[in-house]
């Protein structure tokens, strides 16, 4: 997941950008651990693949 900066690629209103981090990021700590997230790249490697055709 990019750090919340780079958020704004998903939600492009800044406003709803900043409403949307600041929720889980209000009463947790945020850690950046500095790798990539398997769960993202199993998704982007599933939506790259060809279409199965049966």
């Amino acid at each position: 997941m990019p750090a919340p900066d780079g958020w704004t690629g998903t939600f492009t209103d800044p406003r709803l950008c900043a409403a949307v981090v600041d929720r889980p990021a209000s009463n947790g700590t945020v850690v950046e651990t500095g790798t990539d997230s398997h769960r993202l790249a199993s998704t982007r490697a599933r939506a790259e693949e060809p279409a199965k055709v049966s």
